[in-house]
Protein backbone atom coordinates (compact mmCIF):
# COMPACT_ATOMS: atom_id res chain seq x y z
CA UNK A 1 0.00 0.00 0.00
CA UNK A 2 1.33 3.30 -0.75
CA UNK A 3 -0.96 6.34 -0.53
CA UNK A 4 -0.99 10.11 -0.57
CA UNK A 5 -3.63 12.19 1.29
CA UNK A 6 -3.54 15.89 0.96
CA UNK A 7 -4.09 17.72 4.70
CA UNK A 8 -2.38 21.38 4.22
CA UNK A 9 -1.52 23.87 1.33
CA UNK A 10 -4.43 22.28 -0.67
CA UNK A 11 -5.87 25.32 -3.14
CA UNK A 12 -4.17 27.46 -0.51
CA UNK A 13 -0.90 28.85 0.28
CA UNK A 14 -0.10 28.20 3.93
CA UNK A 15 -0.06 24.75 6.43
CA UNK A 16 1.91 22.85 4.46
CA UNK A 17 1.04 19.07 5.25
CA UNK A 18 1.00 15.49 3.06
CA UNK A 19 0.33 12.40 4.50
CA UNK A 20 2.15 9.07 3.23
CA UNK A 21 1.01 5.70 4.10
CA UNK A 22 3.52 3.03 3.05
CA UNK A 23 3.37 -0.69 4.43
CA UNK A 24 0.97 0.48 7.72
CA UNK A 25 2.93 3.06 8.57
CA UNK A 26 2.43 7.32 8.31
CA UNK A 27 5.26 9.20 7.22
CA UNK A 28 4.40 13.61 6.74
CA UNK A 29 6.07 15.56 4.46
CA UNK A 30 6.35 18.69 5.99
CA UNK A 31 3.80 19.98 8.96
CA UNK A 32 3.42 23.47 8.67
CA UNK A 33 1.37 26.55 10.28
CA UNK A 34 -2.00 28.06 8.74
CA UNK A 35 -1.41 31.70 8.24
CA UNK A 36 -4.22 34.32 7.98
CA UNK A 37 -7.11 35.29 10.03
CA UNK A 38 -6.94 34.47 13.57
CA UNK A 39 -10.57 32.70 13.62
CA UNK A 40 -9.91 30.98 10.80
CA UNK A 41 -7.10 29.41 11.03
CA UNK A 42 -6.67 29.05 15.38
CA UNK A 43 -9.00 25.42 14.46
CA UNK A 44 -6.91 24.28 11.81
CA UNK A 45 -3.44 24.89 13.39
CA UNK A 46 -4.65 23.36 16.61
CA UNK A 47 -6.46 19.91 15.21
CA UNK A 48 -4.86 17.75 13.04
CA UNK A 49 -6.78 15.02 11.01
CA UNK A 50 -4.94 12.38 12.18
CA UNK A 51 -3.97 10.81 15.83
CA UNK A 52 -0.06 11.95 15.92
CA UNK A 53 0.68 9.25 18.37
CA UNK A 54 0.43 7.00 15.29
CA UNK A 55 2.65 9.37 12.67
CA UNK A 56 5.77 7.03 12.29
CA UNK A 57 7.96 10.22 10.52
CA UNK A 58 8.28 13.58 9.36
CA UNK A 59 9.88 14.61 6.87
CA UNK A 60 10.93 18.31 6.55
CA UNK A 61 11.85 20.34 3.38
CA UNK A 62 12.88 23.49 4.97
CA UNK A 63 12.63 25.65 8.05
CA UNK A 64 9.54 28.25 6.76
CA UNK A 65 7.05 28.20 9.36
CA UNK A 66 4.33 27.04 6.74
CA UNK A 67 6.01 24.32 6.65
CA UNK A 68 7.50 23.02 10.14
CA UNK A 69 5.85 25.83 12.30
CA UNK A 70 3.12 23.26 13.68
CA UNK A 71 6.06 20.45 14.64
CA UNK A 72 5.65 21.54 18.27
CA UNK A 73 1.78 20.64 18.57
CA UNK A 74 2.56 17.12 17.10
CA UNK A 75 5.01 16.44 19.87
CA UNK A 76 2.73 17.86 22.43
CA UNK A 77 -0.03 15.85 20.54
CA UNK A 78 2.08 12.60 21.49
CA UNK A 79 4.27 12.54 18.03
CA UNK A 80 7.84 10.49 19.44
CA UNK A 81 9.13 9.26 15.78
CA UNK A 82 12.10 11.17 13.69
CA UNK A 83 11.83 14.34 12.03
CA UNK A 84 14.40 14.08 9.40
CA UNK A 85 15.93 17.63 7.83
CA UNK A 86 19.23 18.88 6.09
CA UNK A 87 21.77 20.15 8.66
CA UNK A 88 20.73 23.79 7.90
CA UNK A 89 16.85 23.25 8.25
CA UNK A 90 17.65 21.27 11.77
CA UNK A 91 19.63 24.72 12.47
CA UNK A 92 17.17 27.34 11.26
CA UNK A 93 14.40 25.41 12.50
CA UNK A 94 15.30 25.34 16.12
CA UNK A 95 15.69 28.99 15.84
CA UNK A 96 12.05 29.73 14.11
CA UNK A 97 10.21 27.25 16.06
CA UNK A 98 11.55 28.68 19.93
CA UNK A 99 10.93 32.03 18.23
CA UNK A 100 7.61 31.32 17.43
CA UNK A 101 6.58 30.10 20.48
CA UNK A 102 8.07 33.20 22.02
CA UNK A 103 6.36 35.68 19.39
CA UNK A 104 2.93 34.02 20.37
CA UNK A 105 3.00 33.88 24.00
CA UNK A 106 4.42 37.78 24.11
CA UNK A 107 1.24 38.32 21.63
CA UNK A 108 -1.42 36.56 23.54
CA UNK A 109 -0.25 38.64 26.76
CA UNK A 110 -0.54 41.34 25.05
CA UNK A 111 -4.22 41.26 23.99
CA UNK A 112 -4.87 39.45 26.85
CA UNK A 113 -4.42 42.94 28.80
CA UNK A 114 -6.31 45.13 26.88
CA UNK A 115 -9.27 41.51 26.40
CA UNK A 116 -9.09 42.01 30.52
CA UNK A 117 -10.31 45.81 30.44
CA UNK A 118 -12.89 44.42 28.65
CA UNK A 119 -14.21 41.90 30.50
CA UNK A 120 -13.61 39.57 27.45
CA UNK A 121 -11.99 35.70 27.91
CA UNK A 122 -8.28 35.52 27.44
CA UNK A 123 -6.71 34.15 24.53
CA UNK A 124 -3.84 30.91 24.73
CA UNK A 125 -1.05 30.40 22.32
CA UNK A 126 -0.97 27.81 19.42
CA UNK A 127 2.19 26.14 22.18
CA UNK A 128 4.83 27.62 24.48
CA UNK A 129 8.65 27.50 24.39
CA UNK A 130 8.73 24.37 25.99
CA UNK A 131 6.76 22.60 23.35
CA UNK A 132 8.80 23.87 20.60
CA UNK A 133 12.17 22.51 22.69
CA UNK A 134 10.13 18.90 22.98
CA UNK A 135 10.02 19.20 18.74
CA UNK A 136 13.66 20.13 18.46
CA UNK A 137 14.83 16.89 20.41
CA UNK A 138 12.98 14.39 17.62
CA UNK A 139 15.34 15.94 14.67
CA UNK A 140 17.62 13.85 13.10
CA UNK A 141 19.45 15.57 9.90
CA UNK A 142 20.67 14.26 6.83
CA UNK A 143 23.05 15.77 4.04
CA UNK A 144 21.42 15.76 0.63
CA UNK A 145 21.62 12.68 -1.53
CA UNK A 146 21.94 10.49 1.04
CA UNK A 147 19.13 8.20 1.36
CA UNK A 148 17.14 7.87 4.87
CA UNK A 149 15.21 4.68 5.71
CA UNK A 150 11.78 4.89 6.37
CA UNK A 151 10.04 1.96 5.91
CA UNK A 152 11.42 -1.29 4.93
CA UNK A 153 10.50 -0.57 1.16
CA UNK A 154 10.22 3.46 1.68
CA UNK A 155 13.31 5.74 1.22
CA UNK A 156 13.79 9.52 0.74
CA UNK A 157 16.55 11.42 0.07
CA UNK A 158 16.85 15.23 -0.10
CA UNK A 159 18.01 17.43 -3.53
CA UNK A 160 18.78 21.23 -3.37
CA UNK A 161 15.64 23.53 -3.50
CA UNK A 162 17.27 26.64 -3.81
CA UNK A 163 14.39 28.57 -1.81
CA UNK A 164 16.15 28.84 1.71
CA UNK A 165 19.25 27.93 3.59
CA UNK A 166 18.83 24.22 3.81
CA UNK A 167 15.73 23.88 1.72
CA UNK A 168 15.46 20.60 -0.25
CA UNK A 169 13.04 18.82 -2.91
CA UNK A 170 11.93 15.45 -1.17
CA UNK A 171 12.24 11.94 -3.25
CA UNK A 172 10.71 8.94 -1.92
CA UNK A 173 11.57 6.05 -3.41
CA UNK A 174 9.11 3.16 -2.35
CA UNK A 175 9.60 -0.52 -3.51
CA UNK A 176 6.46 -2.11 -4.29
CA UNK A 177 5.49 -5.93 -4.40
CA UNK A 178 7.03 -8.04 -7.44
CA UNK A 179 9.75 -5.36 -7.43
CA UNK A 180 7.50 -2.75 -9.01
CA UNK A 181 9.34 0.77 -7.67
CA UNK A 182 7.56 3.88 -7.31
CA UNK A 183 8.94 7.14 -7.21
CA UNK A 184 7.29 10.09 -5.80
CA UNK A 185 8.37 13.71 -5.62
CA UNK A 186 7.87 16.57 -3.43
CA UNK A 187 9.77 20.50 -4.96
CA UNK A 188 9.02 21.88 -0.97
CA UNK A 189 8.85 25.29 -1.93
CA UNK A 190 11.29 25.91 -5.12
CA UNK A 191 13.71 28.63 -5.67
CA UNK A 192 14.72 30.86 -8.48
CA UNK A 193 17.90 30.51 -10.47
CA UNK A 194 20.54 33.51 -10.62
CA UNK A 195 19.31 34.97 -7.20
CA UNK A 196 21.84 36.05 -4.90
CA UNK A 197 23.39 34.55 -2.36
CA UNK A 198 21.94 30.44 -2.52
CA UNK A 199 22.78 27.87 -5.03
CA UNK A 200 20.12 27.11 -8.10
CA UNK A 201 17.48 24.58 -7.61
CA UNK A 202 18.15 20.82 -8.73
CA UNK A 203 16.36 19.89 -11.85
CA UNK A 204 13.54 17.84 -11.22
CA UNK A 205 14.42 13.90 -11.06
CA UNK A 206 12.39 11.43 -13.34
CA UNK A 207 9.17 10.09 -10.86
CA UNK A 208 6.12 8.55 -11.04
CA UNK A 209 4.56 11.21 -9.37
CA UNK A 210 4.98 14.96 -8.92
CA UNK A 211 3.59 17.39 -5.89
CA UNK A 212 4.37 21.06 -7.11
CA UNK A 213 4.40 24.42 -5.76
CA UNK A 214 2.55 26.78 -7.62
CA UNK A 215 2.83 29.81 -5.59
CA UNK A 216 3.58 32.14 -8.70
CA UNK A 217 2.58 29.36 -11.51
CA UNK A 218 0.78 31.96 -13.44
CA UNK A 219 3.24 34.97 -13.25
CA UNK A 220 6.53 36.02 -14.24
CA UNK A 221 9.07 37.88 -11.93
CA UNK A 222 10.80 40.82 -13.21
CA UNK A 223 14.36 40.33 -14.33
CA UNK A 224 17.02 39.65 -11.41
CA UNK A 225 19.30 42.20 -12.50
CA UNK A 226 16.86 45.04 -12.12
CA UNK A 227 16.39 44.51 -8.15
CA UNK A 228 19.33 46.42 -6.87
CA UNK A 229 18.10 48.82 -8.81
CA UNK A 230 14.87 49.29 -8.07
CA UNK A 231 15.98 49.09 -4.29
CA UNK A 232 18.38 52.24 -4.63
CA UNK A 233 15.18 54.08 -6.05
CA UNK A 234 12.94 52.92 -3.10
CA UNK A 235 15.68 54.08 -0.61
CA UNK A 236 16.76 57.21 -2.29
CA UNK A 237 13.10 58.43 -2.93
CA UNK A 238 12.46 58.07 0.55
CA UNK A 239 15.30 59.60 1.72
CA UNK A 240 14.31 62.76 -0.18
CA UNK A 241 11.16 62.87 1.96
CA UNK A 242 12.67 62.58 5.18
CA UNK A 243 11.03 59.06 5.95
CA UNK A 244 11.53 56.00 7.15
CA UNK A 245 11.63 52.50 5.15
CA UNK A 246 9.83 49.93 6.32
CA UNK A 247 10.93 46.21 5.22
CA UNK A 248 8.61 43.57 6.45
CA UNK A 249 10.74 40.46 5.58
CA UNK A 250 11.15 36.81 6.82
CA UNK A 251 13.94 36.60 9.21
CA UNK A 252 15.51 33.79 7.75
CA UNK A 253 16.34 34.24 3.94
CA UNK A 254 15.02 37.87 2.88
CA UNK A 255 16.80 39.57 5.84
CA UNK A 256 19.98 38.19 4.33
CA UNK A 257 19.33 38.61 1.16
CA UNK A 258 17.51 42.48 1.27
CA UNK A 259 21.38 43.45 3.71
CA UNK A 260 23.27 41.71 1.40
CA UNK A 261 22.15 43.97 -1.57
CA UNK A 262 22.61 46.97 0.58
CA UNK A 263 25.72 46.52 1.28
CA UNK A 264 26.53 45.99 -2.39
CA UNK A 265 24.69 49.54 -3.09
CA UNK A 266 26.33 51.00 -0.74
CA UNK A 267 30.03 49.95 -2.16
CA UNK A 268 28.77 50.74 -5.59
CA UNK A 269 27.17 54.61 -3.83
CA UNK A 270 24.08 53.95 -5.40
CA UNK A 271 23.00 55.19 -2.14
CA UNK A 272 24.24 57.59 0.85
CA UNK A 273 24.82 55.99 3.94
CA UNK A 274 21.97 56.04 6.39
CA UNK A 275 21.02 53.69 9.43
CA UNK A 276 20.04 50.48 8.73
CA UNK A 277 18.42 48.36 11.45
CA UNK A 278 17.60 44.71 11.57
CA UNK A 279 15.02 44.66 14.68
CA UNK A 280 14.31 41.07 14.92
CA UNK A 281 16.12 38.71 17.74
CA UNK A 282 15.19 35.57 14.85
CA UNK A 283 16.89 37.59 12.06
CA UNK A 284 20.54 38.51 14.45
CA UNK A 285 20.34 34.10 15.10
CA UNK A 286 19.82 33.33 11.85
CA UNK A 287 22.25 35.04 9.93
CA UNK A 288 25.13 33.81 12.17
CA UNK A 289 23.42 30.08 10.99
CA UNK A 290 24.26 31.34 7.61
CA UNK A 291 27.56 32.03 8.61
CA UNK A 292 27.95 28.21 9.42
CA UNK A 293 26.75 27.23 5.67
CA UNK A 294 28.68 29.07 3.69
CA UNK A 295 29.40 25.85 1.29
CA UNK A 296 25.29 26.38 0.57
CA UNK A 297 26.17 29.71 -1.02
CA UNK A 298 26.33 30.40 -4.64
CA UNK A 299 29.55 31.67 -6.61
CA UNK A 300 29.02 35.01 -6.19
CA UNK A 301 28.70 35.61 -2.80
CA UNK A 302 31.38 32.71 -1.74
CA UNK A 303 33.89 35.68 -4.00
CA UNK A 304 32.16 38.46 -1.97
CA UNK A 305 33.67 36.90 1.33
CA UNK A 306 36.95 35.57 -0.05
CA UNK A 307 37.47 39.60 -0.90
CA UNK A 308 37.31 39.69 2.95
CA UNK A 309 33.84 41.70 2.79
CA UNK A 310 30.99 41.05 5.54
CA UNK A 311 27.95 39.42 3.56
CA UNK A 312 25.27 40.25 6.15
CA UNK A 313 26.42 43.72 7.57
CA UNK A 314 28.40 47.00 6.84
CA UNK A 315 29.34 49.98 8.99
CA UNK A 316 26.05 51.27 9.31
CA UNK A 317 23.85 48.16 9.59
CA UNK A 318 22.75 47.29 13.16
CA UNK A 319 21.07 43.95 14.50
CA UNK A 320 18.82 44.53 16.83
CA UNK A 321 17.76 41.94 20.13
CA UNK A 322 16.84 43.53 22.66
CA UNK A 323 13.81 44.60 22.86
CA UNK A 324 13.63 48.22 24.42
CA UNK A 325 16.22 49.12 21.69
CA UNK A 326 13.53 48.45 19.30
CA UNK A 327 10.97 50.72 21.28
CA UNK A 328 13.93 53.04 21.13
CA UNK A 329 13.37 53.43 16.92
CA UNK A 330 10.18 54.48 17.58
CA UNK A 331 11.14 58.02 18.72
CA UNK A 332 14.33 58.17 16.23
CA UNK A 333 13.64 60.67 13.30
CA UNK A 334 15.28 61.53 9.85
CA UNK A 335 15.85 58.43 6.95
CA UNK A 336 15.98 55.01 8.32
CA UNK A 337 15.44 51.65 6.90
CA UNK A 338 14.11 48.98 9.34
CA UNK A 339 13.55 45.32 8.25
CA UNK A 340 11.93 43.46 10.72
CA UNK A 341 9.66 40.32 11.38
CA UNK A 342 7.08 38.49 10.30
CA UNK A 343 7.02 38.74 6.78
CA UNK A 344 3.49 38.69 6.22
CA UNK A 345 2.98 40.98 9.10
CA UNK A 346 0.88 38.61 11.39
CA UNK A 347 2.98 38.99 13.95
CA UNK A 348 6.20 39.84 15.87
CA UNK A 349 7.83 43.65 16.10
CA UNK A 350 6.78 44.45 12.72
CA UNK A 351 3.82 45.11 13.86
CA UNK A 352 4.94 47.74 16.06
CA UNK A 353 6.48 49.93 13.20
CA UNK A 354 4.02 49.51 11.21
CA UNK A 355 1.68 51.13 13.23
CA UNK A 356 4.18 53.98 14.46
CA UNK A 357 4.46 54.67 10.76
CA UNK A 358 2.04 53.74 8.37
CA UNK A 359 0.18 56.95 8.67
CA UNK A 360 2.77 59.04 7.78
CA UNK A 361 3.10 59.84 3.87
CA UNK A 362 6.56 60.44 4.36
CA UNK A 363 7.48 56.68 5.23
CA UNK A 364 7.60 53.57 2.57
CA UNK A 365 6.21 50.25 3.43
CA UNK A 366 8.30 48.13 1.25
CA UNK A 367 6.79 44.47 0.42
CA UNK A 368 9.66 42.27 -0.83
CA UNK A 369 7.67 38.79 -0.55
CA UNK A 370 4.53 36.93 -0.99
CA UNK A 371 1.63 37.75 1.06
CA UNK A 372 -1.27 35.13 1.75
CA UNK A 373 -4.81 35.93 1.52
CA UNK A 374 -6.04 37.73 4.63
CA UNK A 375 -2.83 38.88 5.99
CA UNK A 376 -2.22 42.22 7.24
CA UNK A 377 0.71 42.45 4.67
CA UNK A 378 -1.94 41.68 1.72
CA UNK A 379 -3.90 43.86 2.62
CA UNK A 380 -1.03 46.53 2.54
CA UNK A 381 -0.40 45.55 -0.56
CA UNK A 382 -3.94 45.70 -1.57
CA UNK A 383 -3.05 49.50 -0.46
CA UNK A 384 -6.27 48.95 1.84
CA UNK A 385 -7.57 52.56 3.60
CA UNK A 386 -7.19 51.50 6.92
CA UNK A 387 -5.68 48.60 8.62
CA UNK A 388 -6.20 46.60 11.87
CA UNK A 389 -3.26 46.18 14.14
CA UNK A 390 -3.47 44.79 17.47
CA UNK A 391 -6.98 45.44 17.56
CA UNK A 392 -6.54 48.97 16.53
CA UNK A 393 -7.27 51.04 13.16
CA UNK A 394 -4.75 52.70 11.71
CA UNK A 395 -5.12 54.76 8.12
CA UNK A 396 -2.88 53.62 5.70
CA UNK A 397 -1.01 56.78 4.28
CA UNK A 398 2.42 55.79 3.88
CA UNK A 399 3.91 54.62 0.16
CA UNK A 400 3.77 50.85 -0.59
CA UNK A 401 5.84 49.62 -2.77
CA UNK A 402 5.96 46.33 -3.80
CA UNK A 403 9.34 44.72 -5.21
CA UNK A 404 7.86 41.27 -6.10
CA UNK A 405 11.32 39.86 -8.33
CA UNK A 406 13.07 39.27 -4.42
CA UNK A 407 10.63 36.52 -4.42
CA UNK A 408 12.42 33.03 -3.37
CA UNK A 409 9.89 31.74 -5.26
CA UNK A 410 10.05 30.21 -8.83
CA UNK A 411 8.12 32.07 -11.02
CA UNK A 412 6.01 30.02 -14.10
CA UNK A 413 9.05 29.84 -16.61
CA UNK A 414 11.41 28.70 -14.12
CA UNK A 415 8.81 25.70 -12.41
CA UNK A 416 8.27 24.81 -16.74
CA UNK A 417 12.32 25.04 -16.73
CA UNK A 418 12.39 22.50 -13.97
CA UNK A 419 9.27 19.72 -14.69
CA UNK A 420 9.36 20.12 -18.75
CA UNK A 421 12.27 17.75 -19.13
CA UNK A 422 10.48 14.55 -17.01
CA UNK A 423 6.75 15.70 -17.83
CA UNK A 424 5.96 12.69 -20.06
CA UNK A 425 7.66 9.98 -18.05
CA UNK A 426 5.24 11.52 -14.98
CA UNK A 427 1.81 9.79 -14.27
CA UNK A 428 0.27 12.31 -12.22
CA UNK A 429 0.90 15.78 -10.65
CA UNK A 430 -0.63 17.70 -8.00
CA UNK A 431 -0.44 21.16 -7.47
CA UNK A 432 -0.54 22.62 -4.22
CA UNK A 433 0.89 25.43 -2.18
CA UNK A 434 -0.85 27.74 -4.31
CA UNK A 435 -4.00 30.55 -5.10
CA UNK A 436 -6.59 28.79 -7.24
CA UNK A 437 -5.48 31.71 -9.88
CA UNK A 438 -2.42 30.45 -9.94
CA UNK A 439 -3.08 26.74 -10.20
CA UNK A 440 -5.23 27.12 -12.95
CA UNK A 441 -2.61 28.32 -15.26
CA UNK A 442 0.06 26.51 -13.99
CA UNK A 443 -2.06 23.10 -14.62
CA UNK A 444 -3.05 24.34 -18.07
CA UNK A 445 0.59 24.81 -18.70
CA UNK A 446 1.86 21.48 -17.57
CA UNK A 447 -0.69 19.53 -19.56
CA UNK A 448 0.39 21.76 -22.79
CA UNK A 449 3.98 20.37 -21.68
CA UNK A 450 3.12 16.78 -21.59
CA UNK A 451 1.82 16.06 -18.42
CA UNK A 452 -1.08 12.99 -18.70
CA UNK A 453 -2.52 14.13 -15.57
CA UNK A 454 -2.50 17.54 -13.45
CA UNK A 455 -4.83 17.51 -10.39
CA UNK A 456 -5.44 20.43 -7.57
CA UNK A 457 -6.13 17.94 -4.64
CA UNK A 458 -8.52 19.31 -1.82
CA UNK A 459 -7.60 18.70 1.84
CA UNK A 460 -8.66 15.56 2.79
CA UNK A 461 -8.37 13.81 -1.03
CA UNK A 462 -6.42 10.50 -1.06
CA UNK A 463 -4.84 8.93 -4.02
CA UNK A 464 -3.96 5.01 -4.27
CA UNK A 465 -0.31 5.84 -6.08
CA UNK A 466 -0.14 2.11 -6.48
CA UNK A 467 -3.13 1.89 -8.63
CA UNK A 468 -3.29 5.64 -9.89
CA UNK A 469 -6.92 5.77 -8.14
CA UNK A 470 -8.22 8.44 -6.38
CA UNK A 471 -10.57 8.27 -3.59
CA UNK A 472 -12.03 11.26 -1.23
CA UNK A 473 -11.60 9.68 2.19
CA UNK A 474 -8.92 10.20 4.16
CA UNK A 475 -6.85 8.02 5.63
CA UNK A 476 -7.80 5.49 8.58
CA UNK A 477 -5.53 6.40 11.51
Amino acid sequence: MFNLTFHGAAREVTGSLHLVEADGRLIALDCGMFQGRRRETEGKNRVFPFDPTKLHAVVLSHAHLDHCGRLPLLAAGGFTGRVFSTPATRDLAGLMLRDSAHIQEEDAAYLNEKLERKGRPPVTPLYREQDAVDALKLFQSAPPERSIQLTDRLSARFLEAGHMLGSAMIQLDYAGEHAKHTTLLFSGDVGRFTMPLLRDPAMFPACDYLICESTYGGRRHPPGEDLKQQLADVVNDTIQRGGKIIVPAFSVGRTQVIVYFLHQLLLEHKIPVIPIFVDSPLAVNATEVFRLHPDLFDQEAREFIRRGLNIFGCESCTYIRDVEESKALHHRHGPMIIISASGMCEAGRVLHHLKNNVESPKNTVLIVGFQAEHTLGRRIVEKQPHLKIFGREYKLKAKVVVLNGFSAHADRDELARLYQPMAAGCRRAFLVHGEPDQMVAMQEQMRASGFAAVDMPEAGTTYDLGRNAVSVKSVDV
